[in-house]
């Protein structure tokens, strides 16, 4: 289920053990309907999609805090600060996407 979504997926909709490899990769099985028959539409994907890059934000704040503190050491806060960037740089990307297309499709005559 390649919707397109795969080249700027947040890493956290990943597991959060996840490796170098994985990042910006999409888990259909994290993100397909469940086995009860409910079908997933755009608008829910893309809340699921906000609501992950919110959360991954937040830790990575969280842990650049404990760092400061000493109560975090600076490989955590590097590796979280790494995810929340990529995370904020990916809902950048989709921001511009949704955008450019609303103007394409405010362009186009009826």
């Amino acid at each position: 289920m390649d919707n397109g979504l795969s080249a700027v997926a947040p890493a956290a909709w990943s597991s959060p053990a996840v490796d170098r490899a994985d990042i910006g990769a999409t888990r259909t099985s994290q993100i397909a309907p469940s086995s009860a028959g409910q079908s997933l539409d755009f608008t829910s994907v893309l809340a699921k999609a906000a609501l992950s890059a919110i959360d991954t934000l937040r830790s990575g704040e969280a842990t650049a805090i404990s760092g400061v503190q000493g109560k975090a050491s600076v490989q955590q806060v590097a590796e979280q600060v790494m995810a929340a960037e990529q995370t904020l740089q990916t809902a950048v990307v989709v921001r511009d996407k949704v955008v450019a297309a609303y103007l394409e499709l405010s362009r186009m005559q009826i």
